[in-house]
C-alpha cells in the first residue's frame, strides 16, 4: 500500500452532515444552491439484494435488534448489501419498527447520532426515520440541513412534516422550487427575513405555471401565512396573495392532498374571506374570490374539517360581497380577449356557488367551469351527501367533463349495470390511475357500487368504498337536469357540443368520407374556437378499411363568428354533409409515413 493510500485508509470518511455544512458555508450568503446538493459518494458493496423482498428482509435483519452504536448498524448494512437505492425501504421499515417503551430513549439517541455522524445514505436515512417518530424541536436544524441532499430531501421533509411544518416547507422549496422567479422568496425563507418574505410573497407570479398546488402549500407553510396575515391585517396585497394560494391548493388538476394536508387552511380561508371587503374590486380579485367560493361549495374545500356553520357563513359573506354593484362591474372595461373571457365566465358562473347551497338531497351534480385565465378544466362534480366524490376518494385529477359523463348519458341508470370512469389522473390512467364506479338500477333505487381505483405500480391497497343507494326518481331527475343545463357553457363550447350531438345523431356525415368522430370541444389554446377532430381510414365507408391500425387524425378549427351557436353548428354540419372535411381540416395525428403515403402534408408541430 502506498503512503497516499495508507493515509486515505486511515482517514475516516466525512459525515454527510458535516459535508453539507461545508457546502453551505461555501454558498453565497449561506443559502443553499438551487436544487440542493448531490451526495458525495454512493454506498458501494460487493453484494446487494437483488429483489425488493430480499432487500426488505436484509434491512429488518440489520435493524434487529436495534443497536445503540451507529457503527454497528453501519457494519450490518454494509455486510448485508444495503445500498443507497434502498433508502426508501429503510425509511418505511424504520417508521413501522416495533419499539418498546423502555427502548424509546435509546432509539432517539441512536437516531441523533446517526444523522450527525453517519457517512452513508442508508445509515443517515435510518436516523432520519427514527427522529421522524421520536425527535423534537432540537432535531429540526439537523434534519433541515440533511434535507438539502437531493437523495434525502423527500425522507427528511417527511420527518420535518411531523416535527415542524415551516422547516419542511423551506427545505422542500429550497430543493424542488425549480422556477427562477421563486428563488428570491426561497432566499428570504432560508434566511428567515420576515419582511423580505412578505415582499417576495406578494411579488410572486400569479400563473399556475409558477405555483402548483404543492408549491402553494409549501409556500404557505414556510411563510407561516396565517401568522403573516394576523401580523398585517390591513395588507390587501397579502390578502389577495393568500386567496390565490388557496385557489392553487384547491386546483382539481393537482393533488387534493395539498389543500387537505394544509393544517392552517381554515384559518387562512377565514382571514381572506373576512377581509375580502377591503380588496379593490378588480377583475383578478373577483375571479379569485369566485374561485374560492366554487371550491368551498362543491370542490376540495368542502372536505376540510369545518366547524359547524363556518363554511356556510363564509359562503354567505362572499355571496353578498360579489353581488354588490361595485364588484358586479369589475372587468366592465375588459381590453383584451383573455379579460373578456374572464368577464363572461364571471357573468355565467357568478351566482352558481351560492345558488347551489340551496340544493339538497343525497345526490347532486354540479358542472363547474374554472377560471379561464388559469385554463382550469370544466368538470362534472358529483356530490354524495354534500361531499364531492372525486377529491374525497381519488384526488389525483379532476372529475370528467360534462361532454363525457353527461352528453353521452354515462350517469344514467338502467337494468344492465354499467361501469363508469368518473375521473382520470391528470397525467393519464397509465401513470397514476383512475376512479371507476358501477351504476345500476334496482327497482326503485339507483345503486353506485363496486368502486374501483387503478394505480399502476402501487403496492398500497386502495380504500374500500360503500355502496350508495338513491331514490331512482330523484336520481333520474337530477341527471336529466344536469344533462340539459348548459348555463356553464360559453359560445364556442356550445358550438362544439351541438356539432358533436349532430354527429352522434347522424354518424353518416363523417363516415361517407371514410372518417369517424374523434375529440370535439372548445380549443385549449383558444377557447373562442370550436375544434372538431376525426380519424381517416381509406375504405371505411365501404366496409373494407385499409390499414385500420394506421389511421390519420385531422383537426378542423371553427372560429366563433358572433352568430348564434345553433346557426354556427348547423352550418358546420351542412359543410360536413357537402364537402370532404379532409380538404379543409389539417392532419394532426397518426404518422408522417402514413400521411405522406396518402398524399397529405405532415405538420412540423406534431
Amino acid at each position: 500500500m502506498s503512503a497516499q493510500e495508507e493515509r486515505h485508509a486511515l482517514t475516516p470518511p466525512t459525515a454527510l452532515y458535516d459535508h453539507v455544512l461545508h457546502l453551505l458555508r461555501d454558498s453565497p450568503g449561506g443559502v443553499p444552491s438551487w436544487r440542493g446538493y448531490s451526495l458525495p459518494q454512493k454506498t458501494a458493496t460487493s453484494a446487494g439484494s437483488s429483489s425488493r423482498e430480499e432487500a426488505k428482509s436484509a434491512i429488518r435483519e440489520a435493524l434487529s435488534p436495534l443497536p445503540d452504536d451507529p457503527a454497528i448498524l453501519h457494519r450490518r448494512f454494509e455486510r448485508l448489501g444495503i445500498q443507497d437505492r434502498h433508502r426508501h425501504l429503510i425509511n418505511s421499515i424504520v417508521a413501522g419498527l416495533p419499539l418498546p417503551a423502555e427502548r424509546l430513549d435509546a432509539a432517539r439517541t441512536l437516531g441523533r447520532r446517526l444523522i450527525r455522524t453517519g457517512t452513508t445514505a442508508p445509515t443517515v436515512t435510518a436516523g432520519i426515520a427514527l427522529l421522524g417518530r421520536l425527535g423534537g424541536p432540537e432535531d429540526v436544524p439537523h434534519l433541515s440541513v440533511l434535507g438539502l441532499f437531493r437523495d434525502l430531501t423527500g425522507i427528511a421533509v417527511k420527518a420535518l412534516d411531523i416535527l415542524d411544518r415551516r422547516s419542511a416547507g423551506v427545505v422542500w422549496l429550497a430543493v424542488y422550487a425549480r422556477r427562477d422567479e421563486l428563488q428570491p422568496l426561497v432566499h428570504a425563507l432560508w434566511t428567515g427575513d420576515r419582511q423580505a418574505m412578505r415582499t417576495e410573497l406578494v411579488a410572486l407570479p400569479a400563473s399556475p405555471r409558477f405555483v402548483s398546488s404543492a408549491v402553494a402549500r409549501r409556500i404557505s407553510e414556510a411563510c407561516l401565512l396565517s401568522d403573516l396575515l394576523d401580523d398585517h391585517p390591513s395588507d390587501t396585497h397579502l390578502v389577495a396573495r393568500a386567496g390565490r394560494l388557496l385557489v392553487r391548493m384547491g386546483r382539481s388538476r393537482d393533488d387534493a392532498a395539498d389543500l387537505l394536508g394544509y393544517h392552517d387552511g381554515l384559518r387562512v380561508y377565514n382571514s381572506v374571506v373576512s377581509r375580502a371587503g377591503l380588496l379593490p374590486p378588480t377583475l383578478d380579485n373577483t375571479a379569485m374570490l369566485l374561485s374560492l367560493a366554487l371550491d368551498m361549495s362543491s370542490g376540495t374545500g368542502v372536505l376540510l374539517d369545518w366547524p359547524p356553520g363556518l363554511r356556510a357563513s363564509l359562503l354567505d359573506s362572499l355571496g353578498r360581497l360579489l353581488a354588490e354593484p361595485r364588484w358586479a362591474l369589475a372587468g366592465a372595461t375588459a381590453s383584451n380577449a383573455e379579460q373578456r373571457r374572464r368577464v363572461d365566465w364571471i357573468r355565467r358562473t357568478g351566482r352558481q356557488p351560492f345558488k347551489s347551497r340551496a340544493a339538497s338531497g343525497p345526490f347532486r351534480i354540479e358542472v363547474v367551469a374554472g377560471d379561464p385565465a388559469d385554463r382550469e378544466p370544466v368538470e362534472t362534480r358529483v356530490l354524495i351527501d354534500g361531499r364531492p366524490v372525486v377529491p374525497a376518494v381519488f384526488g389525483r385529477g379532476p372529475a370528467h367533463s360534462p361532454e363525457y359523463l353527461l352528453d353521452d348519458g354515462r350517469l344514467r341508470a338502467g337494468d344492465e349495470p354499467r361501469e363508469v370512469q368518473l375521473a382520470e389522473a391528470n397525467c393519464t390512467e397509465g401513470c397514476c390511475g383512475a376512479l371507476y364506479v358501477r351504476i345500476r338500477q334496482d327497482a326503485h333505487h339507483v345503486v353506485w357500487e363496486h368502486w374501483r381505483q387503478t394505480m399502476p405500480g402501487s403496492r398500497e391497497p386502495t380504500p374500500e368504498l360503500p355502496a350508495y343507494r338513491f331514490d331512482a326518481a330523484a336520481y333520474g331527475a337530477e341527471v336529466a337536469r344536469a344533462e340539459t343545463d348548459c348555463s356553464w357553457s360559453w359560445r364556442a363550447r356550445s358550438i362544439a357540443r351541438l356539432i358533436k350531438a349532430g354527429l352522434v345523431e347522424d354518424p353518416g356525415l363523417l363516415s361517407r368520407w371514410d372518417a369517424s368522430r374523434g375529440w370535439i370541444s372548445s380549443g385549449f389554446d383558444d377557447p373562442d374556437t370550436a375544434v372538431v377532430t376525426f380519424w381517416y381510414v381509406p375504405g371505411l365507408a365501404s366496409g373494407r378499411p385499409e390499414r385500420a391500425d394506421s389511421p390519420l387524425q385531422f383537426r378542423w378549427v371553427i372560429t366563433d363568428d358572433g352568430t348564434t351557436p345553433e346557426s354556427q353548428a348547423a352550418a358546420a354540419l351542412r359543410r360536413l354533409a357537402e364537402e370532404d372535411p379532409k380538404s379543409y381540416a389539417r392532419v394532426c395525428g397518426g404518422s408522417r409515413e402514413r400521411a405522406e403515403e396518402l398524399g397529405f402534408t405532415w405538420p412540423d408541430s406534431v
